[in-house]
């Protein structure tokens, strides 16, 4: 069973910065592509940014310019570097990664979570 562990989220003030990190089971070359969602109190989880296997990065409109998600493949693992953190950044950040099966669908593994809180 694949395990995505998240750390480094916590408090921080409006226009700092912090990194989280993730630490996969499993190479994070056996998957297709990872990536990091956030889910604010009272809205849907949402996309903030995703690396694929061959590197290729996308972003959500609203972090675009000020998050930056990178890999460390010796360590099997992705950060999520934030800086210019705004109240509205804050939320619960989960780690997610997907393989293509052989069917074509997408098996998805989601991490258990961390706490992102920037104060105004």
């Amino acid at each position: 069973q694949v395990q995505l562990v998240e750390s480094g989220g916590g408090l921080v003030q409006a226009g700092g910065s912090l990194t989280l990190s993730c630490l996969a089971s499993e190479s994070i070359f056996s998957f297709a592509a990872m990536g990091w969602y956030r889910q604010a109190p009272g809205k849907q989880r949402a996309l903030v940014a995703q690396m694929t296997s061959g590197g290729s990065t996308n972003y959500a409109d609203s972090v675009k310019g000020r998050f930056t998600t990178s890999r460390d493949n010796a360590k099997n693992t992705v950060y999520l570097q934030m800086n210019s953190l705004e109240p509205e950044d804050t939320a619960i950040y989960y780690c997610t990664s997907y393989r293509t099966t052989p069917s074509g669908s997408r098996r998805i593994y989601w991490g258990q979570g961390t706490q992102v809180t920037v104060s105004s």
